[in-house]
């Protein structure tokens, strides 16, 4: 099998796996129970959250852990529309969000938070004076993510950062659900950024576990409340064994990161050398240093993305169509709506996301295996 989809979901570590289930079996107590059982909890939850902060070189009290990468998205955006709704109602963010983004802006929008959506360009990236021109008194938050799910297209950071450093009081949040161990600390983690979020299931941890940088200083209402954990800002009791294996599949994957980063990067490039030859092949993830190393996103002409994805899978290779939150859904890529691809190009997009895992042969068998379907897709149309 050769697995091409993780940035839809990655196979967790069996060194993560095994973590998981020793802290089941040997950390049962509740973190806030003032017996040992509880103590002895705590205390790995605050070792683990140290590890994560040491290793992305924060604050121990700057991670707070969540769900997920939708819930840190939500959370970074609806809790900062909550504490600074007296200071404005103005929210920025971009036309090629994640839906855990896009749906939790149209939801404020119905509450009476005025947004703005900054285009993109042909490369899917937006435009720091764009961001400069929609700065408004009223604006609160500006909301965009490092690398883009669909195609990869990395954000102008750096850019965005100098333009927000004139509008301090601003938040700025980055999903960098799809940026984490791909080279990008330095970028994501800028001196201006106020929140980050992150998925767990996205590097190799379980599912249903996340975190949250936040600077801190920075005002953030809790969408939960409750019992008043993770310093009051989260409440309900914390998901120990799936935040200690996310502790551990965070070391996993930034020990030696470099060398990860330039093997996926040769792979990506070995596939997209070899298919953008062919006529009918369109590259949305061209060749440039805007681009993740990790995502190659490309249409075949003529041929909608769910059939060569089944085509693909008749020969145990797994990609997808462009975002695995809408894939079953049948719902076109906004990326690629919003970079004005035609709608009937961008009907046949489809993504290759690699990790640290796959190799430079799985590569050859895609290509030979491309070649392949390619004729045959040929002959049909």
């Amino acid at each position: 099998m050769i697995y091409f989809d993780n940035s839809a979901t990655t196979k967790a570590a069996p060194e993560v796996v095994d973590t998981y289930a020793k802290v089941s079996a040997n950390y049962w107590g509740n973190p806030s129970s003032l017996h040992k059982f509880g103590e002895q909890a705590f205390n790995l939850l605050e070792q683990s959250r140290q590890q994560i902060a040491d290793l992305l070189g924060v604050k121990l009290s700057e991670i707070l852990f969540t769900s997920g990468g939708t819930e840190g998205d939500n959370w970074a955006i609806k809790g900062t529309a909550m504490a600074k709704r007296e200071f404005g109602n103005h929210l920025i963010t971009t036309e090629v969000e994640h839906p855990a983004v896009h749906n939790s802006m149209e939801q404020l929008k119905q509450l009476g938070f005025e947004v703005t959506y900054l285009p993109v360009d042909e490369n899917g990236r937006v435009s720091a004076e764009d961001l400069r021109a929609a700065i408004k008194p009223s604006t609160i938050l500006v909301s965009t993510m490092a690398v883009n799910n669909e195609i990869g297209a990395v954000q102008p950071l750096d850019e965005i950062a100098a333009v927000l450093r004139d509008y301090p009081r601003i938040h700025w949040h980055i999903d960098a659900v799809q940026g984490i161990g791909k080279g990008l600390a330095d970028k994501i983690f800028n001196d201006r950024v106020d929140f980050v979020t992150f998925s767990g299931h996205k590097f190799h941890a379980p599912r249903g576990i996340g975190f949250m940088y936040k600077r801190q200083g920075r005002k953030l209402d809790p969408l939960m409340a409750g019992g008043g954990q993770e310093r009051n800002l989260r409440s309900g009791t914390e998901n120990l064994p799936a935040i200690a294996a996310m502790a551990k599949a965070l070391r996993l994957l930034l020990d030696n990161e470099a060398a990860k980063v330039n093997r996926q990067r040769e792979i990506r490039l070995a596939i997209l050398h070899h298919v953008e030859k062919f006529p009918n092949v369109t590259i949305f993830s061209k060749d440039l240093p805007v681009f993740a190393p990790h995502i190659l996103c490309f249409a075949i002409a003529g041929v909608r993305g769910e059939t060569i994805v089944h085509a693909f899978e008749e020969h145990d290779i797994y990609i997808s169509t462009t975002s695995a939150c809408s894939s079953k859904k049948h719902v076109e890529s906004s990326t690629l709506q919003a970079m004005k691809i035609d709608d009937g190009i961008a009907t046949s997009a489809v993504r290759i996301s690699l990790d640290e895992h796959n190799t430079m042969a799985e590569a050859e068998e895609f290509n030979r295996v491309f070649d392949e379907l390619y004729t045959q897709f040929a002959k049909l149309n």
